[in-house]
Parts: structure tokens; C-alpha cells; sequence
């Protein structure tokens, strides 16, 4: 007699190796764990990244959360609110700057009709004792109309920055003193061009809207020099907190060291 084959293994897992029950008609058959996987992988809305929020019929499933808003023109709006010269890329610190005065537009009714036409040009970091500075340095021809605003201003990104200090500066330009060997320019060095002017606005810019009513220079006996500067004392319960923050930022800008002090009040 011929011997008989035997008949094939049914693989693990398949319609054939199911018990008797699970393949009669009207009951499902259980899936097994390669199963799962192996309906998970031709899902539709699995394999597509684009539609992997939606569920089989297109409907939105609870647990995902919603979609991001679009970062791209967030950060096209608040590019405009930063100028840098010869198109050099913003620094992430400078963004972060300029993301907060476009939500002052969106959100203060106060101060947005100022704001709209307001730019910077850089921004930076300064460390004080036990705390950051906020340096935030603003074209020339707009620094009067920072100046209308500047204390609400200061105010409210004092609140977006976590209570830094923030300080606002006009950008200058220095020219330097023509040396004997170059050609004479045409045009005589404006004042406002040199290095003491220069140096004299920022220190003005740095303590506004307080005013300067004294200022003298001290010698010490190492040849070193430092800078009194009083500030009216009707403003020192507002500006008295912050006078570290200005000498700090005032010796990081221009390398001189200062101390300010208020005069007494004369009865």
C-alpha cells in the first residue's frame, strides 16, 4: 500500500488552527496578537501621518488633542517687529522680545495705536546681581514715540519677562575723530556723533522718565575714575529699586563705572 501524506501544519494563529467554536458560522474569530498588529498596519488612517487624527469615518477622536496652530506665521508677525542690519538672522532671545510686543498690540488697547509702527533693532541679556536685565535697543526716530509710552510700556514686559528688569535705549551711531594722516571729510563730525555725546544720551535713555539734576566725576588715587550721577528725588519710591540694574547696564554698554545717588530735598 502507498503511504499516505501527511497533511500540512496550520500555522500558529490561522483560520484553520481556531477551535471548532470560534469558526462556526455567526460567532467571530478571536484575533491573536499578529493579528492585531497586522490590522493596525493597513489601517488607513494609521499609515498616513496627515489623517492620523481621525478615526475609521473620519470623525476626530477625543483623546488626540487639537492641532497646533501654525507657528509659521506666527513667527512671520513678529519677525516684522525686529529690524537687524545687513539682514543678519535674530537671535531666539530677540524673537522673544518681539513675540511679546506683537501680543501688546493684539491684546492692550492703550498702547497699540504706539505700538504699530514701533520696531527694534536688538535685544539682549545683561546678568545683575541675583537677576537678568532686559536691554532692548530701539531706532533713533522712534525713541519719542517710546518715550510717550515707555512707562506703561516698561510695566507690562516687566510682566511678560517674569518680573526682569527692562530697560529701553536709542541706537547711535559713534564717528570717529579723524586722524592727521586721513583726508578731511567735508563734512565737520557732528556732536551728536561723538563718543562722550553718545555715552551722556544712553545714560539719559537708561534712567527716563527720571531726571538727571547733577552729575560729577570722582578720581580715585589708582588713577580710576567714577561717575555720580543724581537723580530727583521726588522719583526715588519708583526708580530706587532698579539703580543697581542701571549701573550694571551702563558699565556693560560703555565700560564706565557709575553710582547713582538722590540729593536730599530741600524744604
Amino acid at each position: 500500500a502507498r503511504p499516505v501524506a501527511a497533511a500540512p501544519a496550520c500555522r500558529r494563529g490561522s483560520a484553520c488552527a481556531a477551535p471548532p467554536a470560534a469558526r462556526a458560522p455567526g460567532r467571530a474569530v478571536p484575533r491573536t496578537p499578529s493579528d492585531a498588529g497586522l490590522a493596525a498596519a493597513v489601517r488607513p488612517w494609521a499609515v498616513c501621518s496627515s489623517s492620523s487624527r481621525l478615526g475609521p469615518r473620519g470623525q476626530r477622536r477625543r483623546s488626540d488633542p487639537a492641532p497646533r496652530p501654525r507657528q509659521a506665521a506666527v513667527v512671520m508677525f513678529a519677525a516684522k517687529k525686529i529690524v537687524k542690519e545687513k539682514d543678519v538672522p535674530p537671535e531666539p532671545f530677540e524673537m522673544d522680545v518681539a513675540q511679546a510686543l506683537c501680543d501688546l498690540e493684539a491684546n492692550s488697547n492703550d498702547l497699540k495705536a504706539e505700538l504699530r509702527e514701533l520696531y527694534i533693532v536688538s535685544a539682549k541679556e545683561v546678568d545683575v546681581t541675583g537677576r537678568k536685565a532686559v536691554v532692548i535697543f530701539v531706532p533713533f526716530k522712534l525713541l519719542k514715540v517710546v518715550h510717550k509710552i515707555q512707562s506703561r510700556l516698561v510695566r507690562e514686559l516687566e510682566k511678560k519677562f517674569s518680573g526682569k528688569h527692562v530697560v529701553i535705549i536709542g541706537q547711535r551711531r559713534i564717528m570717529r575723530k579723524p586722524s592727521s594722516g586721513q583726508r578731511q571729510p567735508k563734512q565737520k563730525r557732528p556732536r551728536s556723533r561723538t563718543l562722550t555725546a553718545v555715552h551722556e544720551a544712553v545714560l539719559e535713555d537708561l534712567v527716563f522718565p527720571t531726571e538727571i539734576v547733577g552729575k560729577h566725576t570722582r578720581y580715585r588715587l589708582d588713577g580710576s575714575k567714577i561717575i555720580k550721577v543724581y537723580l530727583d528725588p521726588k522719583e526715588a519710591a519708583n526708580v530706587e529699586y532698579k539703580v543697581d540694574t542701571f549701573s550694571t547696564v551702563y558699565k556693560k554698554l560703555t565700560g564706565k563705572e557709575v553710582k547713582f545717588e538722590f540729593p536730599p530735598q530741600q524744604s
